[in-house]
């Protein structure tokens, strides 16, 4: 049987999903606050970002994978209305009902399914945009992943992949010693759950740097991949173009 990563574990290919839901419906209920402090509020910047990279326009339809509690489509949605459409989705039912919620008390009502993004179950070439924020390196076949990415983009469409990356080396010791000595803390104190952060920032090391995840993009059928680094290199903006 095929082995994976789950943070600095070996666990059977089929079990990482089931590791990864349980890190997920754990951290669900408190997982924007403990965003706003593991980066003392840089994720909305960064997601922010991204939507201006994205350059959505009214009747575009969006794609967003590993939606979580909402946050892109919060922003998406305006900026495609009236004709546009975003459709929310994780593969984590906990975070997609957090998501959900959260949008409807914003008076925002959009498609909603947990679906897995190695098998996304849309047309060839609906979307306009598709984005993934903070989630690719959860999955266990990254490359399929990015395949059904493109696949289901037009020609000309746009995937945005939002991630933690590899920080600028002279910063390495010291994003080392936050990651391994507050994090857990912090997800121990807040979200009562050492265990979970523990696994956040190992999966950030298992995570493929910048240059390589580009050379995975253009395998899966971008031919233009552009890197924008952020905040030097913690988080990392892969704009793939499908040809």
């Amino acid at each position: 049987m095929s082995q994976t990563h789950f943070g600095f574990q070996t666990v059977d290919e089929r079990d990482k999903a089931r590791h990864v839901r349980g890190v997920f419906d754990s951290v669900a209920s408190n997982y924007d606050i403990m965003n706003d402090l593991m980066s003392a509020g840089l994720h909305r910047l960064w997601k922010r970002y991204a939507i201006t990279v994205a350059h959505p326009r009214p009747g575009d339809r969006v794609l967003d994978i590993a939606g979580g509690t909402g946050d892109l489509g919060l922003a998406f949605a305006p900026l495609v209305a009236p004709t546009g459409t975003v459709v929310h989705t994780d593969i984590n039912e906990a975070m997609l009902r957090e998501g959900r919620n959260r949008l409807l008390d914003k008076g925002l009502a959009l498609p909603t399914l947990v679906c897995d993004a190695e098998h996304l179950p849309f047309s060839d070439g609906h979307f306009d945009i598709v984005t993934v924020a903070f989630g690719l390196r959860n999955m266990t076949h990254k490359e399929l992943a990015l395949r059904e990415m493109n696949r289901v983009l037009r020609p000309g469409g746009k995937l945005l992949v939002l991630e933690f990356s590899k920080v600028a080396p002279p910063l390495e010791k010291a994003y080392d010693w936050y990651s391994f000595n507050i994090l857990p803390k912090l997800g121990k104190w807040v979200a009562k759950d050492e265990a979970s952060y523990r696994y956040l920032a190992e999966s950030i090391r298992m995570h493929p740097d910048q240059e390589t995840l580009r050379g995975m993009m253009r395998e899966a059928g971008f031919g233009h991949v552009d890197v924008h680094n952020l905040t030097a290199g913690v988080t990392a903006l892969h704009v793939g173009i499908k040809c």
